[in-house]
């Protein structure tokens, strides 16, 4: 007879726990436990498999034959293509997180349509309803032909075996959080459920030959919600980045079992839904006004260099504790960068209150932001501001040196394309001879030699 038993599993790592604490004493996380009931048929899983179990018959990996060259599908996006190696693998599954609003459905309601054009495509909804779907579809112009289906459910059993059927060559799932099996008791989005669900879609994935895209959300951190083991399951993820009310949208993978995890692509959403931006540094400095405090970066979106303003804003404290406020660069990075700059230069930054802003809703993740970064703050400290034709990058170290950046040769030629007449970098990176590098070795006399008088 089956037995049953109540434990409580922490869903962010998976940890069970015989009573409810409040914290998980494994990831540390306040208030994740959700009460589960487990069945157990008597004997556990370790004695079952050594009487069960078959000889395995494997084979040379030399008579393997891979076929990815034709069983890839394009998603229409040529840049997305390449963050994914050169488009969807057929029995592959991909995962795409994102905060809620920022775009998921529309992008893959878009690669639905295209994909739809010379193969059958399945949109599994468990959040919206038929006619919501409708009506975004109505907007995209992605509702012509019969090989674009819509089917509303959340029970995985029904899709993987919708799946093993073998109609579809591309299957998209939205979301993952909403899937629950018959077998399971507990409620859907639980770590159980979503682990357990998504191991049955990836099976049906592999046996059927059929691409599946998981839909995920994301957590306030900005982390994929659910259970780790979930980023391990699936071939691909795919991080869908940027500002939900405007201003740029970056996709970029941070995992890819097919592909190179260097590359993203960039987009804008419109009224025909989401655009590629063919060149994002152009529009990002379009409405750019030189003043003190504004810097030009020459950055890195994987591999696309692109140029951006970085503001700060220095004022004086009215408080006890100088406030720092960081909006697309990381607060932990601020705060050693102002340290730096207090003790390598002597800038005096202890009773400000210090704002660093990334025109364009982009989030920056490149060591090279950190000289631009520590020049537009005291740039504004000082009331001084740059050059208009100078662009910036390199990494600071703690002593106040600048260290070599990645592809220094795209950024510089992305600068010159747009006009740009001298580039503040690492000494490093002006060993070929290039006059359009003023090469700097220490965060010092960078602001020395380039912080120009001008009106406080």
């Amino acid at each position: 007879m089956a037995k049953s038993k109540t434990l409580f599993t922490c869903q962010n790592c998976g940890s069970n726990y015989p009573k409810w604490v409040g914290r998980c004493e494994n990831c540390g996380e306040w208030n994740t436990l959700v009460e589960q009931v487990v069945t157990s048929t008597g004997s556990s899983a370790v004695a079952r498999a050594t009487r069960g179990g078959k000889v395995l018959a494997p084979q040379s990996m030399k008579s393997i034959s891979a076929k990815e060259v034709v069983s890839r599908m394009q998603t229409g996006i040529a840049d997305l293509d390449t963050v994914l190696g050169g488009g969807i693998l057929s029995a592959g599954v991909m995962l795409l997180a994102g905060q809620p609003g920022i775009g998921k459905s529309t992008l893959l309601l878009q690669i639905a349509a295209h994909i739809a054009e010379s193969s059958a495509v399945l949109y599994v909804s468990g959040e919206e309803s038929a006619s919501q779907v409708k009506l975004r579809a109505t907007r995209l112009g992605a509702e012509a032909g019969d090989d674009l289906q819509f089917v509303a459910s959340t029970s995985a059993d029904d899709i993987s075996a919708t799946i093993r059927s073998g109609k579809y060559k591309l299957v998209i799932i939205d979301s993952i959080q909403t899937l629950s099996l018959d077998e399971i008791t507990s409620a859907p989005g639980t770590v159980s459920q979503i682990t357990n669900s998504a191991n049955v879609i990836i099976r049906a994935a592999k046996e059927s030959g059929a691409a599946v895209i998981l839909v995920g959300h994301v957590t306030k951190e900005g982390s994929i919600a659910g259970p780790k083991v979930l980023e391990h399951l699936v071939d691909v993820v795919l991080q869908f980045e940027g500002d939900r009310y405007g201003g740029f949208k970056v996709v970029r993978a941070i995992k890819n079992r097919y592909g190179s995890t260097a590359e993203a692509v960039i987009f804008e959403m419109g009224e025909s839904g989401l655009k590629m931006v063919a060149n994002p540094s152009a529009a990002l400095l379009a409405e750019r006004q030189n003043a003190d405090g504004s810097v030009v970066l020459a950055t890195l979106e994987g591999n696309r260099p692109i140029l951006v303003e970085i503001q700060a804003l220095v004022n004086s404290t009215h408080f006890g504790y100088p406030k720092r406020t960081a909006s697309g660069f990381d607060l932990n990075r601020l705060n050693l960068l102002i340290a730096v700059l207090e003790k390598r230069t002597k800038l005096n930054l202890s009773d400000k209150d210090i704002y660093i802003n990334v025109v364009g809703g982009l989030k920056l993740a490149d060591p090279a932001a950190d000289l631009a970064v520590a020049m537009a703050i005291a740039s504004a400290a000082a009331g001084r501001r740059l050059d208009d034709g100078l662009v910036v990058f390199g990494e600071i170290g703690l002593g106040g040196e600048i260290r070599s950046a990645q592809l220094a040769d795209k950024r510089i030629s992305e600068a010159k394309k747009l006009g740009f007449t001298q580039a503040v970098a690492p000494a490093s990176s002006s060993a070929k001879k290039d006059s359009f590098i003023k090469g700097v070795r220490d965060l010092r006399h960078a602001l020395i030699d380039y912080l120009k008088p001008g009106d406080k």
